[in-house]
């Protein structure tokens, strides 16, 4: 092999099949950090929105953010249901941004952003459908739907070797289960077997790119509008892109051709990008609200950590400490930086015991 097949090798996607289970528990792993990876920019750009003037934003974001917490959730029942164990609290959770996804594409870079045309972009990237055909990625995928092509063919390979029973071995008490949810017709349901395994995967990717890959739609019911079919992250995006609507007959190819949506950029709140808690003074105002925020996100992190690893019932008090750095953001970004920006959320990780 001479240099230059030598360095495509290195570069080039794995396709390596997921060939044991103690693997495929380390793919699932990477499944929910991949899965929290898109929650940090998805609430910076959230909460930067004003609702009275971008409604629509408002609701094709938020739904988002929903979504990926329920595909955070399944990522945790079908690692729980092969006998693994979810990790949550963690420092590789929260790198500096901007970030790759875990184990992804390195061209894909996450920033924490307000809303608006770069933030866009970033998040039609991020939910790109795969192409027609293209093979399962276990390793430096080039798209999350490819990375569960990989995840789905380990496991329908292992339970062809192993048996089913061998493979979901996993206590079902530790499954989590919830919905419809608010701001989508999204299920949380349990993960006990190779039927609902191959469910929550395909919850997960149709919510993401579409149903059957070249479709518009992810196989729910809009329920901000019950007349329509949901579209799925990927067309969602491209609706407020496009700056019209999906109708049903309309392909990608066609593009919306249904009612106007309507953004008004000057109804962001101007975040400084990718901000950190070093850029300011120890004692700085900013600086403490940024800390508190810290401190707030962690402890979710540690209270979704414990609702995957065997306390259900604390999924309530995570979701209530959900309103309660909503407030903190929201305040963030109203502190000027003296730059024509605004302070925002950094999500850096704060260790167990400086959370208090």
């Amino acid at each position: 092999m001479n240099h230059q097949e030598q360095l495509e090798a290195t570069e080039a996607p794995s396709t390596v099949r997921i060939a044991t289970l103690e693997s495929l528990r380390q793919h699932l792993q990477w499944a929910l950090e991949l899965e929290h990876a898109t929650l940090p920019p998805y609430l910076c750009a959230l909460y930067s929105l004003d609702p009275q003037r971008n409604p629509d934003a408002v609701e094709a974001v938020g739904g988002v953010f929903v979504e990926e917490m329920i595909h955070l959730a399944l990522a945790a029942n079908l690692l729980n249901a092969v006998g693994g164990r979810p990790r949550l609290d963690t420092t590789e959770l929260l790198q500096q941004h901007p970030r790759t996804l875990p184990h992804g594409n390195r061209s894909l870079r996450l920033s924490l952003l307000p809303f608006g045309p770069e933030a866009l972009e970033m998040f039609l990237r991020l939910e790109q459908p795969a192409p027609p055909g293209a093979s399962a990625e276990s390793d430096d995928y080039e798209t999350i739907g490819q990375f569960y092509d990989a995840i789905e063919d380990g496991l329908h390979h292992l339970c062809a070797e192993l048996g089913e029973a061998a493979v979901f071995c996993g206590d079902p008490a530790r499954q989590v289960t919830g919905g419809p949810f608010r701001h989508t017709g999204g299920q949380l349901a349990p993960v006990t077997d190779l039927g609902s395994a191959l469910a929550a995967l395909e919850e997960i990717v149709e919510q993401g790119e579409g149903t059957a890959r070249g479709e518009v739609w992810d196989g729910d019911r809009d329920i901000f509008h019950p007349e329509r079919d949901e579209v799925s992250h990927y067309y969602r995006f491209r609706e407020l892109t496009l700056g019209r609507r999906y109708l049903r007959g309309d392909t990608p190819q066609s593009g919306p051709t249904g009612e106007p949506v309507t953004l008004d950029l000057s109804g962001v709140r101007p975040m400084r990008p990718n901000p950190l808690v070093s850029d300011h003074p120890e004692g700085s105002s900013i600086r403490s609200a940024q800390e508190e925020f810290n401190r707030t996100y962690c402890g979710l992190l540690q209270l979704l950590e414990e609702t995957f690893n065997g306390s259900p019932d604390r999924l309530a008090a995570a979701t209530g400490t959900m309103y309660a750095l909503k407030s903190q953001a929201q305040a963030l970004m109203e502190m000027p930086e003296g730059d024509g920006t605004t302070a925002g959320p950094t999500f850096e990780y704060v260790e167990p015991d400086l959370r208090r």
